[in-house]
């Protein structure tokens, strides 16, 4: 039990490395996070409604998946360039459309979601 609690420890350890290198090295991956904090505010501010609020959070789940997959895929195919094959950039390019398109989905959903509770912030702040 013990030396499973260790190696548990030790994967977490890694885990949190992970992020702290794609927080300290990843200018995206930091964009990205703000905006995960800047819609969680939201999500308190406006105290959206709890099904909005988990569909928020797994967007935000999926864009920073997607975000560190693409690193890990750059990285390989950096490995792999001293013998480049064609396919390494359109990888990268591919991985990055990838991220682009959940990006994209993610601010749709968001403004689906946020605009009613703008909407109604605006017109009680126009009857004031």
């Amino acid at each position: 039990m013990r030396n499973e609690l260790k190696k548990f420890l030790k994967s977490l350890k890694h885990a949190i490395d992970g992020l702290t290198y794609a927080v300290a090295h990843e200018r995206n991956f930091r964009i990205e996070l703000f905006v995960a904090i800047l819609v969680l505010f939201l999500i308190f501010v406006f105290k959206v409604k709890n099904w909005e609020a988990i569909v928020l959070i797994l967007m935000i789940m999926w864009v920073l998946i997607a975000e560190l997959i693409n690193t890990v895929l750059e990285r390989v195919m950096d490995i792999l360039k001293p013998r480049i094959h064609p396919y390494a950039h359109l990888i990268k390019d591919l991985m990055a459309g990838a991220v682009l398109i959940s990006s994209v989905v993610a601010i749709a959903v968001g403004v689906i979601i946020f605009y009613p509770y703008f909407r109604d912030l605006t017109g009680f702040l126009n009857a004031l």
